[in-house]
């Protein structure tokens, strides 16, 4: 098996596409080996690049180039990743021998079109990703809402849960103990995103723990959320830069709840890996 490795902002995934490797079958296992760290190759995801079947098609009957599946690092299915699909991007890309291109993506979260600017090299790509519309996440649990007390606090659905919450000075964020706990008050977990505004305008700061990964450099999603939210909230304006530890992504809010948000970042390739099939 043929995998490569990209990263997005620090929040790296593994790649396999049936177009290089033939049929594939991926799961739970394979994921968790695959992306321990010591064990395996390492990673906060893998994704496997699936042939479309006849009956998947985009908006207008748009034909589909690849079909996305993700499992975090513990082996747990994600609908989507901002960063992840990126990473897609680009390992399509270099497939293909693209340094242009346009490309429709189905994923468990719904369409996505990929627009990719990959270097002669294909070691680094700009990716642009439309995300979808951004719907009302679950409910916040009382017992969640009662230890956020005043932090202002919000969830959205990107295909993929989220759990916004707006605090004075990140730096005094237990994101491991606080981010834990709260995506265990959840039935289907969460992704939990802590945000303070920027010293620049329209920009954000952002740490994230991630629903089966855990600490993450970047959450595409998550970004996504988090300027949407701070947007409806009066905090920044339809651009806005997230600033994460991995580095920063620019999101534009969409215009109108019927209209899809677009995510803008780039796309790392660390390494092509063969795989003995066994």
């Amino acid at each position: 098996m043929r995998l490569t490795k990209h990263h997005g902002l620090g929040n790296d995934f593994v790649i396999a596409l049936e177009e290089v490797n033939g049929p594939l079958h991926g799961d739970a296992t394979l994921a968790r080996a695959l992306c321990d760290r010591r064990r395996g190759i390492g990673a906060d995801g893998f994704i496997v690049g699936s042939r479309p079947s006849g009956d998947v098609t985009g908006p207008g009957g748009r034909p589909i180039d690849v079909v996305m599946h993700l499992w975090n690092a513990d082996g747990s299915r994600a609908e989507m990743s901002g960063n992840g699909i990126r990473c897609l991007g680009q390992a399509l890309a270099m497939a293909r021998d693209d340094h242009e291109a346009t490309y429709a993506v189905f994923t468990d979260g719904g369409f996505r079109e990929l627009v990719v600017h990959d270097d002669a090299a294909h070691r680094l790509a700009t990716v642009s990703v439309t995300m979808g519309l951004v719907g009302e996440g679950p409910a916040v649990p009382p017992s969640v809402s009662e230890r956020l007390g005043s932090d202002r606090h919000a969830t959205a659905d990107l295909g993929n849960p989220h759990l916004v919450v707006l605090v004075s000075d990140l730096s005094s964020v237990d994101l491991v103990g606080t981010g834990a706990w709260i995506e265990s008050q959840f039935d289907a977990g969460i992704n939990v995103e802590f945000i303070a505004t920027g010293t620049e305008p329209d920009s954000l700061d952002l740490l994230v723990w991630e629903r089966g990964a855990g600490v993450t450099e970047a959450c595409g999603t998550g970004a996504t959320a988090a300027a949407t939210l701070a947007h409806q909230w009066g905090l920044v304006g339809r651009e806005v830069r997230v600033v994460m530890p991995g580095g920063s992504a620019e999101v534009i809010v969409a215009p109108s709840p019927d209209a899809e948000p677009i995510l803008i970042g780039p796309s790392q390739h660390i390494a092509t890996i063969e795989l003995p099939d066994a």
